[in-house]
């Protein structure tokens, strides 16, 4: 197919461009920044480049994985995030009806489900086991409110159109830190951020093919693997609480993933 891919000089579109070309695919990149995979350089917020975009190269598919993300809250206003990651989507979406597109797949964010009460901690556990069926969605920021606003634009049109739909509620993947703490994160914190919600770009990537390959309705969500579900109660008392706990499974630290900086902090308790 010929691919039209937005975000293509970014972290998750330098892996999956590749990816999609070793498929036989043939990718067009769009990018406000030029990289190795980039044809053209513009932004989905300009309606014009995007329509001219996706006829003069004979698009037949989109995977829409461009975007500002939540670290970019500091550097640009909310009318910006409107532009690009709201009407941006709904531009593409527009080019991809037009064009008698059969698929579209868009890179979503769980950091939407976030709401104040799940990253204060609360929950019956401490923790929150957060799925498809998990809400209501409250996003806490201008990117979550914009990401949710593109989802319902990509069902809206999915049910107007018939255009077959995808999305993908990845989990942080991106190398950058959380930007949310005002004081670092301890290292038991940051181990358990890195186990349980962290998602590897490679991962991303082949969701994202697979996604394309075999399109069907739904939203699925992308954490990390969960590497013991069953101890979950164990974290009521908070994340410094989570060394003790898996320790007290019997499974080696080496065989969890867990950094050394975060199992001293256990020997120590």
């Amino acid at each position: 197919m010929k691919i039209l891919l937005t975000g293509s000089s970014g972290w998750l579109g330098r892996h999956l461009a590749p990816l999609l070309q070793s498929r036989g695919h043939e990718v067009t990149g769009l990018d406000v920044a030029p990289g190795a995979h980039t044809r053209v350089l513009g932004s989905v917020a300009d309606r014009d480049l995007v329509f001219q975009t996706v006829s003069h190269y004979g698009i037949e598919a989109i995977v829409h994985a461009g975007a500002l993300h939540k670290p970019d809250i500091v550097r640009f206003p909310r009318q910006t995030f409107i532009d690009v990651n709201t009407s941006g989507t709904l531009n593409l979406l527009e080019a991809a009806v037009e064009a008698g597109h059969p698929r579209f797949v868009f890179t979503s964010t769980t950091s939407l489900m976030v709401r104040a009460d799940v990253r204060a901690g609360a929950g019956e556990a401490g923790a929150w086991w957060m799925d498809e069926a998990f809400g209501p969605l409250e996003p806490r920021n201008i990117y979550g409110v914009t990401k949710l606003a593109a989802e319902n634009l990509c069902r809206l049109i999915s049910r107007e159109s018939g255009m077959a739909v995808a999305i993908l509620r990845t989990g942080r993947f991106f190398p950058e830190d959380d930007d949310t703490h005002a004081v670092p994160s301890g290292p038991n914190l940051k181990a358990n951020e890195f186990l349980n919600r962290r998602l590897t770009v490679g991962d991303a990537a082949l969701a994202h093919l697979a996604a394309l390959e075999r399109i069907e309705a739904g939203t699925p969500v992308l954490p990390a693997p969960p590497p013991a579900r069953g101890v979950l109660s164990g974290l009521s008392s908070g994340p410094d609480a989570a060394p003790p706990c898996l320790l007290s499974t019997g499974i080696l630290p080496p065989a969890m993933g867990w950094h050394e900086g975060a199992w001293n902090v256990a020997s120590r308790n």
